[in-house]
């Protein structure tokens, strides 16, 4: 996935703004009060939290947390089988250095088209379950897009907004057969 996604920005049902985080921001800086703004990062297709103080006021500085926080190191529990452990425990650096090096290594590796089109369903699903899920036609277009079903994915998308509709397919596209 992409470092740096790109972000979408609703007000109600119409889509506002598309860009980088600082754009989007600030277009919802802009709007803010006037209807209800969702914030969606494209990537993963999940409501994405903006920073809407002023930029005059710097706020707070974040909470600090456990770990090492200024190198964004957050301590979290890993479940293994003690056959990994063991195997964990005999690599140089250590059990977290070379989770990081296997991790790394994975992300920089291309994803498979079967993991693009998972991802690119499963953005579509998030963006649709948070701004659609009471909307008419939502439960066929989500059976639709589970299906890869790229022409009962559209039929089903007709009954949204336009906007949602549109914002919809461009997610799921690499995810969608025809």
């Amino acid at each position: 996935m992409d470092n740096n996604p790109g972000f979408t920005l609703f007000l109600g049902v119409r889509l506002v703004a598309r860009g980088s985080r600082a754009e989007v921001t600030a277009a919802a800086r802009h709007l803010a009060g006037d209807a209800p703004l969702l914030a969606f990062a494209d990537d993963t297709g999940r409501v994405a939290d903006l920073d809407l103080r002023p930029d005059s006021a710097p706020g707070d500085p974040p909470p600090r947390g456990r770990g090492r926080p200024r190198l964004g190191v957050a301590a979290r529990e890993v479940t293994l089988l003690p056959d990994h452990w063991h195997w964990l425990s005999r690599q140089p650096g250590g059990a977290s250095a070379t989770l990081r090096r296997l991790v790394d290594a994975a992300r920089s590796a291309p994803p498979s088209p079967e993991a693009r089109a998972r991802a690119a369903r499963e953005a579509a699903y998030h963006f649709l379950q948070a701004i659609a899920g009471d909307l008419p036609g939502y439960e066929e277009a989500l059976r639709a897009l589970f299906r890869a079903d790229g022409a009962g994915f559209r039929a089903a998308l007709a009954p949204l907004p336009a906007d949602i509709g549109a914002h919809a397919l461009r997610l799921a596209e690499a995810g969608l057969d025809g």
